[in-house]
């Protein structure tokens, strides 16, 4: 008989005594499904609380933390499912989520979202293994990950992009325990990026004390260089040795791969993304240490080395094994006795996007500068949950579409076109100022050789998608406007056309040195292990080994650039952070917008017991930052009725130009709660204005729904937006909740 994946996935995971032969029979129980168990199974999910709504996913303003599962021990977390509609560029990078156990103010997974679930560099691709499993094109993620915990555990994702998160959906499947045998570990998973890789040493996964075992790796590369990067071997140090007791053969070996890296997935190894030997090719890896744990007592390294092929500039061989400046990030997944304090925090935000910063051009609100040959180019609105994109209706092979793109300031970049796949679409290539893109005259120096360029788009799909991240390549661009021209070259035989469709270009400024090394550097062979983390005062809650009152006072002292990272360590801290909410609400005045909004969102997590900040945060709501606005708002819900000094200043904040500003400020007002009647006529005017987002129409109709009788004038506003389906649901359970009636729910 032969299993399938999922089958032999349960064969590895379960105990031996699962699969012992069956008393009185010739069945061998191989999954244990006929083994009565001693656990009741649970799920909490993005589902939606009124019966009759349809509206089960969540959002997420920038900057604010979902919580997606609070949960009681003992217990253990068997299965996560999530898929998000956002079009910030790389969003699953900027996406960050966190597990907490036990209470502990540290978080044991602390990693971008894709990242997490297998993928990196902010795309979305398919994954099929068996510990994660990504489909839809990558946008139904999934983990199987088991994560035990002994007396609760908190699931939290936090956006830490610069645009809302429109709909977040997600499962947490879990399993309640009576008790954990005492030898069960807790699951860690850590994120960590060098860009470049330092020259000197080698790349570190992970670098911990304790006692446990290593079970998994998420590597991504970002070539700085053109040629084969990847010749590193990668190293595992174990308790402190001085040589690896561990160690590989070249970068690909170690995926269990030959002769390079193509695109595949399997159990345990697969490079779900490799996009060849070019200067910014993307490469990721995954390398699942499920059959081949690899335990330590007292510490671990692991690690590889970024070693592989160079190149002179006239694109001769200049070695086969030299040490290479490529842009190196990686998740590392182990499980350990107690909660890890030793890792230091992990870059926050758009400082984890591929090149660190980026310039997101809607391209279709340039379309009066757009021009076209063979073809007619328009506008096609909220396609693929809410994007918006520049369509080319394209007579045939030969069309065109040509699409300024201005430059603020000279200086190297990479550009990146985010296009569409359909039914109807054709093969195009993408020119810059009429040379071709992604094309580098100097060959890759090993036997993996690509066509010379450039390639070629292909953008037929069955069904519609937004959007393919397509690097085009690193250009020095002067100041000024460039033309970004798509070139029709032909078409799939199943496609009913030859059209096309982009949503952005991305512009992402490099370092002048982007690609160098400095080649006098001392070598650092032997890693060196973190000294353990000294516990100030037994038993109080530490945050990276920390305690409150050592953040409190890095932060009278911070730079201005420390200033941001200090306070949103206080934020960790939740309720037990409420002593220093005068400490942060006076941030809130500082000049950087940065530092203010790590301000904002340390005072959401403070919950009523930071109430004595909501005068201050009434005035952030007039903020020059809508960021900052958007996270006042997001901290004054969180502290519920002992908001209600603020209403006065949420009314304004119900006309503020910017959506994701509204929104939080409706939330904050229905948390309030009757307290809040004095914003019955403005929640209500909000319902009529023509056009609103869906997202403030079903924000505003809830908040009126928690005022409960007093909003009666606002019926008629409420019965205008049952005609709006995708926010009726929110009206029909205002309406119940203001006439005094029952609103049936699940729960």
């Amino acid at each position: 008989m032969r299993l399938s994946r999922f089958a032999v996935t349960l064969l590895v995971l379960v105990p031996t005594t699962a699969r012992t032969q069956m008393p009185g029979s010739n069945l061998e129980d191989a999954l244990g499904l006929a083994r009565l168990k001693n656990y009741s199974a649970g799920r909490v999910s993005s589902d939606n609380r009124y019966v009759f709504s349809n509206d089960d996913s969540k959002r997420i303003m920038p900057g604010e933390t979902l919580v997606m599962a609070s949960l009681d021990g003992p217990g253990m977390i068997t299965h996560i499912w999530v898929t998000v509609a956002d079009n910030e560029y790389a969003w699953p990078r900027l996406l960050r989520l966190r597990v907490y156990y036990d209470g502990e103010k540290t978080p044991s997974v602390d990693a971008p979202l894709g990242d997490f679930f297998g993928v990196g560099h902010g795309y979305e691709r398919n994954l099929d293994s068996a510990m994660v499993r990504d489909s839809s094109f990558g946008r139904a993620r999934n983990s199987y990950w088991p994560m035990p915990y002994r007396k609760s555990c908190r699931v939290t994702v936090t956006n830490e992009g610069n645009r809302y998160v429109y709909s977040y959906y997600y499962h947490v499947d879990y399993r309640k325990y009576d008790a954990l045998p005492a030898d069960v570990g807790y699951f860690h998973a850590y994120y960590r990026q060098e860009r470049p890789a330092a020259p000197g040493r080698n790349y570190t996964f992970l670098s911990i004390r304790g006692k446990g075992q290593y079970v998994g790796t998420v590597l991504n590369i970002i070539q700085a260089q053109v040629s084969w990067f990847g010749e590193g071997d990668d190293l595992f140090y174990v308790d402190g040795a001085a040589h690896p007791q561990i160690y590989g053969t070249g970068s690909e070996d170690y995926f269990n791969e030959a002769w390079g890296l193509r695109v595949s997935t399997g159990l345990w190894t697969g490079t779900p993304t490799a996009e060849g030997e070019r200067v910014g090719s993307r490469l990721t890896g995954y390398r699942w240490h499920v059959p081949d744990p690899i335990p330590f007592k007292q510490s671990l390294w692991a690690g590889i080395e970024h070693y592989g092929w160079t190149a002179n500039p006239d694109g001769s061989v200049r070695s086969s094994f030299e040490e290479r400046p490529d842009y190196f990030s990686s998740v590392a997944f182990w499980y350990q006795k107690g909660v890890n304090q030793e890792l230091p925090e992990p870059p926050y935000g758009e400082a984890r996007l591929p090149l660190g910063n980026a310039r997101q051009i809607a391209v279709e609100d340039s379309i009066k500068d757009v021009s076209t040959e063979k073809a007619k180019a328009s506008v096609q609105w909220g396609v693929d949950w809410g994007k918006d994109l520049l369509f080319l209706e394209a007579e045939g092979k030969g069309a065109r579409v040509n699409i300024p793109v201005d430059v603020d300031e000279s200086g190297r970049y990479e550009m990146v076109a985010r296009t569409a796949e359909a039914p109807d679409y054709g093969d195009y290539v993408a020119l810059l100022d009429q040379s071709a893109t992604n094309l580098d005259k100097r060959q890759p120096s090993t036997s993996e050789i690509p066509a010379p360029g450039p390639d070629v788009l292909h953008s037929y799909l069955p069904e519609v998608y937004v959007a393919v991240d397509r690097p085009l390549g690193w250009f020095q661009l002067e100041k000024g406007r460039h033309i970004l021209t798509f070139e029709c070259v032909g078409r799939d035989e199943r496609s009913a056309g030859y059209n096309f469709g982009v949503e952005d270009v991305i512009l992402e400024r490099l370092p002048e040195t982007a690609g160098e090394f400095e080649t006098d550097v001392d070598h650092q062979l032997t890693p060196t292990i973190p000294e353990a983390v000294p516990v100030e005062i037994p038993g109080t809650p530490l945050y990276r080994g920390k305690p409150l009152a050592t953040y409190r006072e890095e932060l009278r002292r911070a730079s201005a650039s420390d200033r941001a990272d200090v306070l949103r360590a206080i934020g960790s801290f939740g309720e037990d952070g409420s002593v220093a909410t005068t400490d942060v609400a006076s941030a809130l005045a500082d000049p950087d917008a940065q530092v203010r909004g790590a301000a904002a969102w340390a005072l959401s997590q403070l919950g009523a017991n930071g109430s004595s900040a909501v005068p201050a945060l009434a005035r952030a709501l007039s903020d020059p930052n809508p960021r900052v606005r958007s996270l006042a708002g997001v901290a004054l819900e969180s502290m519920g009725t002992a908001a209600a000094s603020a209403v006065p200043n949420l009314i304004d904040a119900l006309k503020d130009p910017v959506d994701y500003v509204r929104v939080p400020a409706a939330d904050a007002l229905g948390a309030i709660g009757p307290a809040a009647r004095a914003a019955v006529p403005a929640l209500a005017q909000s319902l009529l204005v023509k056009d609103e987002q869906v997202m403030v129409l079903r924000s505003a109709a809830a908040a009126l729904g928690n005022v409960g009788p007093d909003a009666k004038d606002a019926l008629p506003a409420l019965e205008q937006v049952r005609k709006i389906s995708r926010a009726s649901y929110a009206a029909d359970a205002a309406i119940l909740k203001i006439e005094g009636k029952p609103v049936p729910t699940w729960w």
